[in-house]
């Protein structure tokens, strides 16, 4: 079992490092338009892994199923707002960031 605990922990350190990533891309990246492909992208492999990491530490194969389900409704949910997001943005006259030069 010790093997589990230690893919498990690899796992959900792997996610929190996804996040991490994703929150740096929020504050960094210069517009709405690359602020959402930073967190859509990284937040939703963060989550994949630390849903695979709980669900090897969960001793259920009910429990895993669940887990990936919740995973599988957060990508959907996940990219639907993205593209609401981004649309809103387009119609409100947001251009997308160019770089100067």
């Amino acid at each position: 079992m010790i093997v589990i605990d230690i893919l498990s922990a690899v796992l959900l350190i792997a996610g929190a490092v996804f996040f991490f990533t994703g929150t740096v891309g929020l504050l960094r990246f210069p517009d709405v338009y690359a602020r959402l492909h930073a967190l859509s992208k990284a937040d939703n492999l963060g989550l994949g892994f630390v849903t695979a990491g709980l669900a090897l530490r969960s001793g259920s194969l009910a429990v895993a199923l669940e887990l990936g389900i919740v995973w599988a409704l957060v990508l959907v949910s996940s990219a639907i707002c993205c593209q609401l997001i981004a649309l809103s943005a387009r119609r409100s006259g947001i251009e997308p960031w160019k770089a100067p030069g």
